[in-house]
């Protein structure tokens, strides 16, 4: 947890956080529907999650978690791509921050537990 405010500190603890800690700041918004079944705002985004971009130059586009990048604390959509110089496609890395997860993939057991953990117990 954050305690300081300096920006240089915060920065520092987000470039130096266990992968534990990543896990929590790969995490987006969930979309009204998701947000009133699973009574939570955001949930961690996994791979096979479909989202919606909601800033930059790729807004509104809808596509599947290929990669979830826990070292530079970023996702890559299907379909997001940008031409290299060399011609290559490459798939453009977004925050998760600026994308909202429209479907869940729900193939994991634990993570369906884990999001009917609060309509169970409340809190």
């Amino acid at each position: 947890m954050i305690k300081s405010k300096k920006a240089r500190k915060q920065r520092k603890y987000i470039r130096e956080a266990p992968w534990h800690i990543r896990r929590k700041f790969l995490s987006a918004h969930l979309s009204k529907e998701l947000r009133e079944k699973y009574k939570r705002r955001s949930f961690p985004v996994r791979t096979g999650d479909q989202v919606m971009i909601m800033r930059g130059k790729f807004k509104g586009k809808i596509g599947k978690v290929v990669k979830v990048d826990y070292k530079k604390i970023r996702i890559y959509v299907e379909g997001i791509t940008r031409k290299r110089a060399d011609g290559k496609e490459v798939h453009v890395p977004i925050h998760p921050s600026k994308v909202m997860i429209i479907s869940l993939n729900l193939e994991d057991k634990k993570r369906v537990e884990a999001l009917e953990r609060k309509i169970k117990y409340g809190a």
